[in-house]
């Protein structure tokens, strides 16, 4: 197969003590600390390590521009030179917020599995719409790995989270610019989620399956930093901007219905019954398996239906009006896959 593959440099640090190694990183500059309310003790506690440092914590879910904009006059007034973001998407995503209106590079120590600190992508929401942008400026330069963060999260947001990383994976597979080594990447981070999920949800203080996870969501984020998103993608941003659904959790609810949709571009990996392989493994974990479950009304699946067709996006299969409705209400009725 004919392909066109990147690098990009970036400085992955795994397993060592993010207290420790964002010091390191910053090498003395003031940082930006950047989370959300519930991560601010962990921040208080980065700070406390650094010589200088000044905490933000306004992320929010979906990346608000308003939220942004906010930030950005606390960063002015910081005097700060570099951007830390710790925390899971929402953290990250404002830190690549800021790093794009202010060219400040970022240092990222993620706690959740979704990846996205591997990936010059941003999702951004204001008016109800939430658009995306792929843009080397908002690539975090470094990334940190802190299993320690992990063991209280949750066996639930887990899962959720875990679901999330695996669409990457997921839709890297039939995207039509991987490559040799995206596609090995998400191999690996759809057999490592496989075991690690459904063995965080059994014992949430399972170090080994942390780890795991953790692997898992550095190489789904760096497979899709390779390459372009497609239908499911799509049919999440849409979800969250307008209906402010939980991204994670909507994410866990979709993929196996569009795995299943795209069942032909996934066999190698997933088996005959793509939809039920990904099923088996978000039950396993304790992911959601419905929108309706998320707050969304049934009402609602027309309204997504135009934003959705309307958009462009890359996927291996046509997708008409009627695809999508039929997609759209089994995932949100949660049915069998």
């Amino acid at each position: 197969m004919p392909f066109r593959a990147h690098s990009h440099e970036q400085t992955v640090i795994f397993g060592e003590d993010h207290r420790s190694a964002v010091a390191q990183a910053l090498e003395g500059r003031h940082g930006f600390i950047v989370t959300t309310p519930g991560h601010k003790p962990v921040a208080e506690a980065l700070a406390a390590e650094l010589r200088q440092a000044t905490i933000c914590a306004l992320a929010r879910m979906h990346t608000p521009v308003a939220v942004t904009e906010e930030a950005l006059g606390k960063l002015a007034a910081s005097g700060a030179k570099q951007i830390v973001a710790i925390g899971g998407g929402s953290a990250i995503g404002l830190g690549k917020a800021l790093a794009l209106r202010t060219g400040l590079e970022q240092i990222v120590v993620p706690t959740t599995y979704a990846g996205s600190e591997m990936t010059p992508v941003l999702g951004q929401t204001e008016n109800g719409r939430k658009t995306t942008l792929r843009d080397e400026r908002v690539r975090p330069g470094t990334v940190i790995y802190d299993v320690g963060l992990t063991l209280t999260l949750p066996p639930d947001i887990s899962a959720a989270s875990g679901m999330n990383g695996l669409a990457h994976a997921v839709e890297a597979l039939y995207a039509p610019d991987r490559a040799p080594l995206s596609t090995l990447a998400a191999q690996r981070a759809i057999h490592l989620f496989g075991a690690s999920l459904p063995a965080i949800a059994r014992d949430p203080a399972d170090r080994a399956a942390r780890e795991r996870a953790l692997e898992a969501a550095y190489l789904a984020g760096f497979a899709l930093g390779q390459t372009t998103m497609g239908l499911h993608h799509k049919l999440a941003h849409v979800l969250g901007g307008m209906l402010d659904l939980p991204h994670a959790q909507t994410h866990a609810a979709l993929l196996p219905h569009v795995a299943r949709f795209n069942a032909a571009s996934l066999v190698a990996v997933l088996g005959s019954d793509p939809g039920r392989a990904i099923a088996a493994i978000g039950a396993a974990g304790g992911a959601p398996t419905s929108l309706r479950a998320l707050g969304m009304a049934e009402s609602d699946i027309e309204r997504v239906i135009p934003e959705v067709l309307g958009a462009g996006y890359a996927n291996p299969r046509a997708v008409s009006e009627d695809d999508l409705r039929a997609l759209l209400r089994a995932a949100w009725a949660g049915s069998p896959t």
